[in-house]
């Protein structure tokens, strides 16, 4: 098989045009996997090759567990591993492309923008390749190059200066599908034909056969599971979902089939109910407290009522992030479900993005816009560090849990048994 990570020296450099090129160009056979936390280009992922992309993350889980996620999902003749930000960004909580790729023992395809320079790649490149010495770069891809001459004039110095580095070819300056989309691509709404045409267009200078001549990984076995044993419990699970509440790792719904005897995924844009049946709501994190998100939902009422109905039967909720303000009381002048004795307001300025642990020692990912109005309900401080200061982010009602921290399940299942009722 084939794997390999697609890294640069930071974002917006073209990490997602090309992983969005080559995962629609392999989109019969390939697995797409994203480093790090993020929930948005999972989707794009998905959305592109029709198959669920998977996140690898060593700071919310550690070496073997990451190695155990990697080997079990890569079940496609390639395996794409998006990096996040620059190859060795993230190095500080070890979940960086450099951290990863070199874990996993898989090569590193770094995309390097060429804009107004030539000779100075070589630098760049050197530096990244110096920096640190068991690195797993093996090859390039130069994006935004003028002329065929700009390219040969990188090449001739790349090759003159390395002998262990790929060149595998050139992305054009100024695309013609990347001007119709303002680099902006809605990959939710993208047709056939336009991911057909932007990636005809990427990859019509990359040479795919170099590509996967450097790119042969040999499958390893899963002989010791590193988590702690999923016993299957005889109750059903609810997961709230839909363009709004969105954010789903695809590693945590295997484990909720894997837990609960039954799952299933309502969706409240639809009005869809919650089973009456149903022993534990999770609601996903997304985008309720934008006025868009919020006037899908605000005249489901036989969700509402049936949430409602959920609550008061004393069943478990878990939520995160929109779900933790969907439970709220309200957000601004969004009215919301009054579940949880809290109150919002949505900000203009990021009030967490990064890593974060609660004060049971819990790791997760934060990333939002709003704030509480006042914490006097709270229950859990939410730090950069374990054990440190911190501000507070999760709130609880009886068995309504709602939480700023999104996390991954399957090595916390002490989640499982302190906020699910098992």
């Amino acid at each position: 098989m084939k794997a390999f990570v697609i890294s640069a020296i930071a974002s917006n450099q073209g990490k997602t045009i090309l992983t969005t090129a080559l995962l629609y160009n392999y989109r019969k056979s390939v697995r797409p996997f994203k480093i790090g936390p993020d929930y948005i280009d999972p989707q794009f992922h998905k959305t592109i090759c029709d198959t669920n992309s998977i996140n690898l993350d060593t700071f919310m889980m550690n070496k073997s567990q990451v190695k155990w996620i990697f080997n079990k999902y890569n079940n496609k003749d390639i395996c794409i591993v998006e990096g996040v930000m620059g190859f060795y960004d993230g190095m500080d909580k070890a979940c960086s492309a450099y951290d990863v790729s070199k874990l996993l023992k898989i090569p590193t395809i770094l995309i390097l923008d060429a804009s107004g320079s030539y000779i100075t790649i070589s630098a760049v490149l050197k530096g990244l390749k110096t920096y640190k010495k068991d690195n797993t770069i093996k090859a390039i891809v130069l994006n935004n190059i003028s002329s065929s001459m700009h390219y040969e004039l990188i090449k001739r110095q790349v090759n003159e200066d390395f002998d262990d580095i790929e060149i595998l070819g050139w992305i054009e300056k100024n695309l013609p599908c990347l001007k119709d989309t303002h680099l902006g691509l809605d990959l939710n709404d993208a047709k056939k034909d336009t991911l057909q045409k932007l990636s005809k267009e990427v990859l019509k200078h990359i040479d795919l056969e170099k590509l996967q001549k450097i790119s042969v990984y040999t499958k390893k076995k899963n002989n010791n599971y590193p988590f702690e044993k999923i016993e299957k419990v005889n109750k059903k699970a609810t997961i709230i979902k839909d363009g709004n509440f969105s954010f789903l790792y695809y590693d945590n719904l295997k484990v909720l089939k894997e837990l609960f005897n039954k799952v299933e995924i309502v969706n409240p844009s639809k009005d869809e109910q919650i089973s009456k049946d149903s022993d534990f709501v999770y609601i996903l994190g997304g985008y309720i407290e934008t006025q868009k998100a919020y006037d899908k939902i605000k005249n489901s009422k036989n969700f509402k009522d049936s949430l409602l109905r959920h609550v008061k039967d004393k069943r478990y909720v878990y939520a995160e992030c929109a779900g933790l303000l969907f439970l709220s009381k309200n957000v601004d002048d969004k009215k919301m479900m009054n579940i949880l004795d809290v109150s919002f307001t949505l900000t203009n300025k990021r009030n967490r993005l990064g890593y974060y642990y609660n004060q049971k020692g819990l790791k997760g990912h934060a990333f939002h816009y709003t704030k509480p109005i006042d914490t006097k309900n709270a229950i859990d401080i939410l730090s950069k560090k374990k054990n440190s200061k911190g501000e507070f982010g999760a709130w609880k009602k009886e068995n309504v849990y709602g939480t700023y921290l999104h996390t991954m399940f399957r090595n916390n299942l002490n989640i499982l048994k302190d906020y699910f009722g098992i």
